[in-house]
This record gives C-alpha cells, sequence and structure tokens, in this order.
C-alpha cells in the first residue's frame, strides 16, 4: 500500500471529518506536526475534541485550531501560554479535560496496545477522580482511567522509510510515538523519506505497522516557544 501523500491536504483527504477525536503529538512546540496541523485548519473540520499535552500558543500549533473555532473540546494536560485558550475555557466556550501528564501518555499507549483501562494512583483523592471508579490494591487506592483510541492521529517525526518505519529526534520523540501507536489512522510528517530497507532496524523507533499516510515537510519553522538567553 502507497504510504507516501504528496501534500499534508492530500494525506488528510477522506480521513478527518467533523466530530472526530484528534491526537496530535508534541511537548509544548517541540515535535508538533506543523503542515498537518495547518492542513487540517485549513480542512474546516469543526467539533474537534483534540487530545494533546497542550494546545499551542496563539496563532500557532493548535492555536490555530482555536482562533477558528474548530476545537469543542481538549484533553491535555498543560493549557498555558495560550491566552485564546484562557478565554474560551473561561468563557465556557471551550470543554475542558484536564489529565496529569504520565495519565494522558498511558492513557495513548494502552490504547495503542488494546487495553481499554487501567489503574492508576495519580489523582485519587482529587478533582481527577471525580465520576470515576476506584478500587484498593495491596492497601492502596487507585483510581481507572480509560484508555484513549483517537479516531485520527497526526504525529511529527524525523525520518520515515516509504513503509512508514520511523526514527525521532531527541526530545522532538515526546508524545509522538504513542499518539501514533494509538490512532485509528495515523498520519506522520516527516523531514526526510528514504526507501524501504535503508534502515538498520535497531535504528527504528516505531514500526510502520502504525503508520497509515506520510507527508514530507523538509523545512519545518521549528519555533521556540519560550527563548531564554543569558548575558555573555
Amino acid at each position: 500500500m502507497k504510504k507516501v501523500f504528496p501534500s499534508a491536504q492530500e494525506a488528510l483527504n477522506g480521513v478527518v471529518a467533523d466530530g472526530q477525536m484528534i491526537a496530535v503529538g508534541g511537548f509544548g512546540l517541540c515535535g508538533i506536526p506543523e503542515a498537518l496541523i495547518a492542513a487540517l485548519r485549513d480542512s474546516g473540520v469543526q467539533n474537534l475534541t483534540c487530545v494533546s499535552n497542550n494546545a499551542g500558543v496563539d496563532g500557532f500549533g493548535l492555536g490555530q485550531l482555536l482562533s477558528t473555532r474548530q476545537i469543542k473540546k481538549m484533553i491535555a494536560s498543560y493549557v498555558g501560554e495560550n491566552k485564546e485558550f484562557e478565554r474560551q475555557f473561561l468563557a465556557k466556550e471551550l470543554e475542558l479535560e484536564f489529565t496529569p501528564q504520565g495519565t494522558l501518555a498511558e492513557k495513548l499507549r494502552a490504547g495503542g496496545a488494546g487495553i481499554p483501562a487501567f489503574f492508576t494512583a495519580t489523582g485519587v483523592g482529587t478533582v481527577v477522580a471525580e465520576g470515576k471508579e476506584s478500587r484498593e490494591f495491596d492497601g492502596r487506592t487507585y483510581v481507572m482511567e480509560r484508555s484513549l483510541r483517537p479516531d485520527v492521529s497526526l504525529v511529527k517525526a524525523w525520518k520515515a522509510d516509504e513503509s512508514g518505519n520511523l526514527i525521532f529526534r531527541r526530545t522532538a520523540r515526546n508524545f509522538n510515538p504513542n499518539v501514533a501507536m494509538a490512532g485509528q489512522i495515523t498520519v506522520v510528517e516527516v523531514e526526510e523519506i528514504v526507501p524501504t530497507g535503508t534502515f538498520d532496524p535497531d535504528a527504528v523507533h516505531l514500526p510502520g505497522i502504525y503508520v497509515h499516510r506520510i507527508v514530507l515537510n523538509a523545512h519545518p519553522e521549528k519555533r521556540i516557544e519560550q527563548r531564554t538567553l543569558r548575558n555573555a
């Protein structure tokens, strides 16, 4: 099956639709699929539930979809750096499901592994546990968390071969492998595409079985979220 598509728009064509749950890789602005997010914005789909560690910044990353009001709900672990997010949430225009960062990562990993739910001690006794089943194991209380299985996952990797085997680059790996595993359809944006068989199998971070479509973005902006300098 041909996995490489000529543009981000074509890679999303026939895949995204109104009302879907869409997971997006990245941590802050590090390792986000810039071209795919822009293509999702341009697709005009509405009423999305977005699963991501955070919601980008104003005007960039997922912040673009907040500006166009395409997101109705965020499932995230951090929501700073974005005034439009704050405004919509306080005005009750945006629903938020706050999820501890490790729990969010495990929700995605477990979804990709076919595990429907798991128990964790994180959040016990807080608002995170409200309305959720809890059980005691070995004298300690745990809360049950349902896994996530998004309709579509948008992922950023460094390199891919034509079969979809992926290599991530340093901290840009972050949530991306878990997001890729969880998606029922996974679309990946990469900086380089090589022929199948190029990679040493031991160098592959995520096998192509999780990847359905690939698009090349050889020169992403890679915007820096917070630039900190010191005096020389």
